[in-house]
């Protein structure tokens, strides 16, 4: 898929990876819808104003059926279309299983897995008609190998996998390809307050001996939208922290 000229949604754009995947798209000419639960700024809206494309903010909470189905409607109005899902947004609620409540752990579904159910479904009967499309699940490496206080989070990502596989396999012969990035250790707000000698303790463990950029994330999400004869694939972003 050619992607200057298509409309490309982020969930969770206003900052991190998401705010990077919607700088890249801009960049390569895809028009962008930034998302949040709070209202868009002009001030985020205005860091995009260099480049050649159209560039809104839609609010809305994705864990919501009927929000999900109110912005894609609203993109499709004002864009024409909708041809690229990014599935960024995502939350983290960490405890150690024996003090993780029901609550604590149905929460971080609700947004990172529930979410993605909501806004998918959304896109898929447009995309059905148009018989093309491209959506692109934010995963992360907690998914496929767990992490002490995280199994609420590590729950929702690899339940992501899971169901980015069994919609690429319902939809591939419509034109749709559904694919999954799955990050390590990204430069962001969550890794900006890792004390020093645990983060340390992190890179020690990658590979490649360094964090990643979100940038570094941002260009896969172009290039998986790009190709068109691969889906229901996992990439892991990571310096080698999870190779086989």
């Amino acid at each position: 898929m050619e992607i200057k000229a298509k409309n490309v949604f982020v969930t969770g754009s206003t900052r991190g990876i998401g705010l990077s995947i919607a700088h890249e798209f801009a960049r390569r000419g895809a028009n962008v819808v930034l998302n949040g639960r709070s209202e868009i700024s002009e001030d985020l809206l205005g860091q995009f104003s260099d480049y050649d494309v159209t560039v809104i903010g839609i609010s809305g909470d994705i864990s919501q059926e009927a929000d999900a189905k109110r912005m894609v409607e609203e993109t499709i109005d004002q864009l024409g279309s909708l041809d690229i899902l990014i599935n960024n947004a995502g939350i983290t609620n960490d405890k150690l299983m024996l003090k993780m409540t029901e609550a604590d752990f149905e929460k971080v579904l609700k947004i990172n897995l529930t979410g993605a159910f909501n806004m998918t479904q959304a896109v898929l009967k447009p995309m059905t008609k148009a018989r093309q499309g491209a959506i692109i699940n934010i995963s992360s490496v907690v998914g496929l190998t767990g992490n002490i206080g995280q199994a609420n989070y590590a729950a929702s990502k690899a339940g992501l996998i899971g169901f980015s596989k069994s919609v690429a396999k319902e939809v591939a012969s419509r034109g749709i390809r559904v694919n999954v990035i799955a990050p390590g250790f990204v430069e962001s707000d969550m890794t900006d307050v890792i004390p020093e000698k645990m983060k340390e303790t992190i890179i020690g463990q990658i590979p490649m001996k360094r964090i990643g950029k979100p940038e570094e994330v941002a260009s896969v999400a172009t290039f998986l939208a790009e190709q068109e004869y691969i889906t229901g694939q996992v990439l892991a972003i990571d310096g080698g922290m999870t190779m086989i």
